[in-house]
């Protein structure tokens, strides 16, 4: 008899901030919540001089490398990055020895590092990645994924709130867009805001 491996929500984002003593900085976060509603992990870090797809890679493979069993993650993420990465790019860059060919000369893949790590997880966990809306101004996905549709791709093998109020809304909208996460987000969203292609 098996076990059916637990299904959780990676929410993941990244954005760049400016404090006036930091000449660039940049934050990632990552909301890794079980579906069932068991359990919830986030973690939020700054890190300095890197860019913003490296920092939207650094929350992912944070956020996959928090599970302690194989699962199945449904990755939520605003970044085209990612999704297309996850999509197209992984499987032939590790094919290739993690390089790309660029107008005809083969050239190292960027944030090769992390993508080794990403596809370390992806031999345990079963991922599909779910495509938001670009983020709002404050540039976390926890938000962007209720004020967005949502696209769904299937991957093969939010600034602290600092208004109660505000933070209550945020996470009833957070519960129905994981409810319809669960429903394939056809209940949720017109069919005409849905892209179903598969990755």
């Amino acid at each position: 008899m098996s076990v059916p491996a637990p299904h959780y929500l990676l929410f993941s984002s990244a954005r760049h901030t400016r404090p006036p003593h930091e000449p660039a900085a940049g934050q990632w976060q990552f909301v890794l919540e079980a579906v069932d509603g068991s359990s919830k992990l986030e973690a939020t870090d700054v890190e300095s001089e890197i860019s913003r797809d490296r920092l939207e890679l650094w929350a992912l493979v944070r956020g996959l490398e928090a599970l302690d069993q194989a699962s199945r993650v449904t990755i939520i993420t605003a970044s085209r990055y990612i999704q297309r990465s996850l999509r197209r790019g992984l499987s032939a860059w590790s094919e290739n020895g993690w390089q790309w060919e660029r107008f005809g000369q083969l050239v190292p893949v960027k944030n090769a590092d992390l993508w080794r790590r990403v596809h370390r997880a992806l031999r345990f966990h079963q991922v599909q990645c779910r495509l938001v809306g670009a983020p709002s101004q404050s540039g976390l996905v926890v938000e962007a994924a209720i004020a967005s549709p949502p696209q769904a791709e299937t991957v093969p093998a939010a600034a602290p709130l600092r208004n109660s109020k505000r933070r209550k809304g945020l996470w009833r909208r957070l519960a129905d867009t994981k409810a319809a996460a669960l429903r394939g987000l056809s209940d949720l969203w017109p069919k005409s805001h849905l892209d179903m292609t598969s990755c």
